[in-house]
């Protein structure tokens, strides 16, 4: 198939269009990261977020109708699609693989109490923004219910995005640090509530059969899968996974939860010690390098201002505040119950309110199953981009006292 460009320049087939959105795709936001050194406030994954949102029908597709519509026509926005997919479930799937919930139950009084507080009082606080956002109408979509939403976006503020969490730990040189496995330890245990809630929210009460179908038959291939994961060789470990996760991430969507809750849970029933440390962080780098910012960008496809764009940044506005100032309770709230020492608190809640990929995805499984409108992801979308923001020169001036 064949489009014509804009003035009656050449004809282009659908790989060439494809090609060219690809490199905007991966052009535009690096050479603004780089010509701008936006780094220190907003690193590459940000620009590239940001990139996307950009490029959407919110802002590029209302400036130029005729390009947008030339260049993201329906057959290249399907291939991105396919692409994003398959990449968020790669980044979800390390994510889950990550996790280590080993650590966390030999430290689980510290864990349990702090990781509990980081995620219930945010969650209070976004759940409270949604009621107030909810005395207006066009935020709850074709298929969601009122207590879906509230949940949702509480749960929306609530989240801290563990992936990107670990890129900022190794850019502030404290990963490895006994700081940074504690900050670690409490996003990782919040991960897993996070999937829990999104779960509840998806339940198909109509496909409960199904979903109770899936989580029975997970549970007995998981313990197959475990074994045979231990018996081959290292190498084959990787390949064995990704048909693992293509399964997982299959029988979920056809349950009715989510082919990203079937990734998360893919990885999460793996040993991170199965899998080489460098190899694992070098896998989740090329992700984030070749194929996630095509997620970002298919992401940005979906920014609408549709009930009014005033009313969407203010709903951010207050998205944002209920986010940051309900994880800095929370946080500060377990400092004090377990007497850390002065400025820990800070830096640790202003680290585990970043919001980034984790959100976002969260927000996309929302708005695929129709649960929030567009409207609702936008506002959730710039949230949590400016969530992402503050992190890095806030926590870069408030180590140094900790020292």
């Amino acid at each position: 198939m064949t489009g014509r460009a804009l003035g009656g320049a050449a004809m282009h087939n659908t790989t060439e269009v494809f090609l060219i959105a690809l490199l905007i795709i991966f052009a535009a936001p690096y050479l603004v990261w780089r010509l701008a050194r936006t780094d220190h406030y907003a690193p590459l994954v940000v620009v590239q977020i940001i990139g996307g949102i950009l490029l959407g029908p919110g802002v590029l597709g209302a400036a130029f109708p005729a390009y947008y519509a030339y260049v993201f026509n329906p057959q290249v926005v399907g291939a991105l699609n396919g692409i994003a997919w398959w990449a968020v479930m790669l980044f979800v799937f390390v994510a889950g693989i990550e996790l280590d919930l080993g650590e966390a139950w030999q430290r689980r009084r510290e864990t349990g109490l702090t990781s509990g507080l980081a995620l219930a009082v945010p969650l209070l606080f976004g759940a409270g923004a949604a009621l107030v956002m909810l005395q207006w109408p066009g935020w709850i979509g074709p298929s969601g219910t009122r207590w879906q939403v509230v949940l949702g976006i509480g749960m929306a503020c609530a989240v801290t995005a563990l992936p990107i969490l670990v890129l900022f730990l190794e850019k502030l040189a404290i990963l490895r640090q006994p700081l940074g496995q504690r900050i670690l330890r409490y996003a990782s245990l919040d991960d897993v509530a996070i999937w829990g809630v999104l779960a509840l929210i998806l339940l198909d009460w109509q496909r409960v059969g199904r979903q109770a179908a899936f989580l029975a038959a997970f549970a007995i291939a998981a313990v197959l899968v475990r074994k045979l994961v231990r018996a081959i060789p290292a190498n084959d470990r990787w390949y064995v996974g990704l048909v693992w996760l293509a399964a997982c991430g299959f029988a979920a969507d056809w349950s009715g939860l989510h082919f990203m809750v079937g990734a998360f849970i893919a990885g999460a029933v793996m040993d991170k010690q199965w899998f080489d440390e460098p190899r694992l962080d070098a896998f989740r780098d090329n992700i984030l390098l070749a194929v996630m910012p095509v997620f970002f960008l298919s992401t940005g496809l979906r920014t609408s201002w549709g009930v009014g764009g005033a009313q969407v940044f203010a709903a951010a506005a207050l998205l944002l505040v209920a986010s940051v100032a309900g994880k800095l309770a929370g946080v500060h709230l377990a400092g004090r119950l377990l007497r850390w020492d002065k400025g820990e608190a800070s830096v640790i809640g202003w680290l585990l309110q970043t919001k980034a990929l984790i959100m976002i995805i969260f927000a996309n499984i929302l708005l695929d199953r129709g649960v929030i409108t567009s409207e609702t992801f936008t506002a959730l979308l710039l949230m949590a981009v400016g969530s992402t923001m503050l992190t890095i020169p806030i926590v870069a001036r408030k180590l140094p006292g900790l020292a």
